[in-house]
């Protein structure tokens, strides 16, 4: 078997809430992804997806990962798309970094592997962990009693676990934070993630005013060192994420006990081959950990689903269904949200497919 052709296609994700806004005022009304299909000599295809959010979160941005889309493809032709270390090995020889640009190749790679096998990836990347993936939602930063309001309908829409966009002025901040966490149950769980929006001293203050809250610290400044010193002065539970972007950032982390749980990113890191790595290196460490991505739609929904089902139910801090904060279906099979949990399909591969229509005519067309 060998890949033929790679094709990308350009999909826009507008909000069922109008905008995603955090840190710094930053905000995203319509997401840009980029979905790859890649076909190989025998007649399997395999799908694939990226979308970061925005341009001002992390290095990469959607016109860049089309144009890494490019770059790459040619190297790919003739590999065998089921030996993915060796697929990840040309990427990296023929690419130096855009690991963003790779994860969506990566993916369809391993939506082939699936679908050749008979296996669904959820049984490829480990096994089955449990019944179902419990989910968290991202609340879009607002006014302190908005915030509350949306946490109170997400939570009986069955959702248990809240991650609250903040970042921005400490008062403000703080004030989120006690205003949502007021309106909580027991058993609920509580982030407040600045997404790297804080200085130190801000930072400082806010974990000072809510030590007496049962809430996670995450990402609260742009570096590591910063991050590293306010984890030393709170005794809230902390979750690094932007800083997380490989095995060597990892097993430092661990090293120096500067995180209680972190977010695997499955585009941030290069794709699923990757993020299986960072994944059993925590499992084996006890670190753990939410599995998701920087944003996508049902194909980057259902990678997720795959590799948080197969993760230990006991280091599997949460998961996210970003196909369920969208306006447009994809594709066909992808995990739906059922009170606040989703299942990784049972389908060979991701389980997936999209929806012709939608992906219209491809922007990028490599032989």
């Amino acid at each position: 078997m060998r890949i033929s052709s790679v094709r990308a296609y350009q999909v826009d994700l507008p909000l069922r809430e109008g905008r995603y806004t955090w840190a710094d005022g930053r905000s995203v009304e319509v997401f840009d992804s980029t979905i790859v299909e890649i076909h190989t000599d025998d007649g399997l295809v395999g799908y694939g997806e990226v979308c970061p959010l925005g341009a001002a979160y992390l290095p990469a941005f959607a016109a860049g990962a089309r144009a890494g889309i490019a770059e790459l493809a040619p190297h790919l032709i003739g590999l065998d798309p089921r030996e993915v270390t060796t697929v990840n090995h040309v990427m990296d020889r023929a690419l130096r970094g855009h690991p963003y640009a790779k994860s969506a190749l990566d993916m369809a790679c391993w939506d082939i592997l699936g679908k050749a096998t008979g296996l669904p990836l959820v049984t490829l990347l480990g096994g089955r962990e449990g019944d179902s993936v419990a989910l968290y939602r991202a609340i879009s930063q607002s006014s302190p009693e908005g915030m509350a309001d949306n946490v109170a309908g997400y939570r009986a829409e069955g959702y248990r676990k809240f991650q609250l966009k903040v970042g921005g002025d400490p008062d403000t901040d703080i004030a989120r934070i006690r205003a949502v966490s007021a309106r909580l149950s027991p058993g609920d769980v509580l982030v407040a993630d600045a997404n790297t929006g804080w200085l130190m001293h801000e930072a400082m203050r806010v974990v000072e005013g809510v030590k007496d809250v049962d809430v996670y610290i995450e990402q609260p400044c742009l570096t590591y060192d910063e991050c590293l010193s306010i984890r030393q002065h709170t005794d809230r539970p902390f979750i690094l994420d932007e800083v997380i972007d490989g095995l060597p950032a990892v097993l430092r982390a661990a090293n120096d006990r500067a995180v209680d749980c972190i977010n695997v990113k499955i585009s941030k890191v290069g794709g699923l081959t990757k993020a299986r790595q960072i994944r059993d290196l925590c499992v084996s460490l006890g670190i753990a950990m939410t599995i998701e991505d920087t944003w996508g739609s049902d194909i980057v929904t259902a990678a997720i689903a795959h590799l948080a089902h197969s993760t230990p139910e006991r280091l599997r801090f949460s998961s996210t269904d970003f196909n369920s904060y969208g306006t447009v279906d994809v594709a066909i099979g992808a995990p739906r949200r059922v009170g606040g949990t989703m299942s990784a399909s049972e389908d060979p591969g991701l389980g997936v497919r999209p929806d012709p229509a939608i992906l219209g005519e491809p922007v990028v067309s490599v032989k």
